[in-house]
């Protein structure tokens, strides 16, 4: 959209949607309904489909979570494979396509036989999801909030987070029925039934498509000197080749390469290391919703205050309490203890997601959000395919938990020393943008 052009009409949905409410905010729950299916089938499903997937066909549990590793790993170079197109025609056309073949893909888990097919089942689903979810919602909210970023990041990833807490618990009772055979079908059904209604009459790339601002505001009102550097900052273009030269960029690339290495291993290998511990299956399965549970109150505490605070420390406390949780879980017997410390860790792994988010929009804006956030979401979501699997490799040859879950802490402790180098770029001052003329949406942008 020009600025000469009319704003088009807004969804369907704001027709029936109550009126006097910044529209953000309904964009802000759409994006908690995609990511609850979309996260919560494709992230929260792994750990449940894990032991079933094993049972059924006799793999080891180091060749099972190569599925996991290849889901993680594709679905982030997808997402950096498509970042820059997000930026340039905006992101529906990727969730309306990555959410079909999503739902398909879920699915068709059920129904494998040969571990090539897993791998080739989990392939396809991770590109599905890399085009549909995690980048797709970061660049939306992103281009709508900019001083409410977090709190409304927070309303978002909150969806992330019920994914585990609702449909966890009802895979594994599905599982319990059915098998696979029952629950993956099911559970793709939702995802599709779920997102496409949501993304065609909910949805909207950018605020200015339809004739309003980031955070509600007016055109009418002159932003204070801060905030018209703030603008000036999050309208600035990136390069991949610039940003790849700031400290900031690293900082914040080997940081979270190191933590979701760590906290996705210890995610997907939860349930089976805690069934023994806990006496079944379904009561492992319940820890995945108690640490859902957790990561939902400490997400939406952390929103209301994290736009006002300094965003690096921050998240080295998180880092540095989803260490220690895990050091004491894997040390101790106390089945009080173990539950205690599953929602501590809680606590931290929501957030972890949500200040990536917040740090790159920080330091990088919302214009280049996607074409940066591609590639630092790349590296973690690497990390992520290599910590399921390094710990299967390890909980094989060692047989045990205790020292894969011992590795994953001191790498999250090192990931707390490496965002402290996460610091913005100097601006050029050849950039400080008139606020009127830096609001304008990418041409293109659907």
């Amino acid at each position: 959209m020009t600025p000469q052009s009319a704003p088009r009409p807004l969804p369907p949905a704001a027709r029936l949607l109550p009126g006097g409410w910044f529209y953000g905010w309904y964009v802000a729950i759409a994006c908690s309904l995609l990511m609850m299916v979309g996260v919560g089938v494709g992230y929260y499903g792994l750990p449940i489909f894990l032991k079933p997937l094993k049972d059924a066909h006799g793999w080891s549990t180091a060749q099972v979570s190569w599925a996991p590793a290849i889901y993680f790993c594709v679905s982030g170079l997808t997402a950096a494979i498509v970042g820059p197109y997000v930026d340039r025609y905006g992101p529906r056309r990727f969730m309306l396509i990555g959410s079909l073949i999503n739902g398909a893909s879920a699915a068709m888990i059920g129904i494998v036989n040969e571990l090539w097919q897993l791998y080739v089942v989990y392939f396809v689903f991770a590109v599905a999801f890399g085009m549909s979810s995690n980048i797709a919602v970061n660049a939306i909210l992103a281009r709508w909030f900019i001083r409410r970023r977090a709190l409304a990041m927070s309303i978002s990833f909150t969806g992330v987070s019920l994914g585990g807490v609702i449909l966890a618990p009802i895979a594994s009772r599905l599982i319990d029925v059915g098998g696979l055979e029952l629950a993956t079908p099911i559970l793709g059904a939702l995802v599709i039934i779920t997102s496409i209604p949501v993304i065609i009459g909910v949805i909207v790339f950018d605020p200015r498509e339809v004739g309003m601002l980031p955070d509600g505001d007016t055109a009418a009102s002159v932003p204070p000197p801060a905030q018209q550097a703030l603008l000036a900052t999050q309208m600035r273009t990136w390069t991949r080749a610039e940003a790849v030269r700031t400290i900031g960029f690293w900082g914040i690339l080997v940081a979270f390469l190191l933590v979701l290495i760590a906290q996705t291993g210890y995610v997907v290998h939860q349930v089976t290391f805690l069934e023994d511990r806990l006496g079944s299956r379904s009561a492992a399965a319940f820890t995945i919703s108690v640490t859902a549970f957790g990561s939902i109150i400490a997400r939406l505490a952390v929103g209301i205050f994290a736009d006002n605070v300094d965003r690096r420390l921050l998240t080295v406390i998180l880092f540095v309490v989803q260490a220690t949780a895990i050091l004491l879980i894997i040390h101790t017997e106390s089945i009080a203890a173990t539950w205690a410390l599953t929602l501590v860790f809680g606590l931290t792994i929501g957030n972890v997601y949500m200040m990536q988010s917040l740090l790159v929009g920080e330091i990088f804006g919302m214009v280049s959000f996607g074409t940066v956030f591609g590639l630092i979401s790349l590296a973690g979501q690497v990390g992520s395919g290599l910590g399921p699997i390094g710990v299967g490799i390890i909980h094989d040859a060692t047989g045990g938990y205790t020292v894969p879950f011992t590795i994953t802490a001191a790498l999250t402790y090192l990931a707390a020393v490496a965002i402290l180098f996460a610091r913005p770029a100097r601006s050029r001052a050849a950039e400080a943008a008139v606020p009127g003329s830096a609001l304008r949406s990418p041409s293109g942008a659907d």
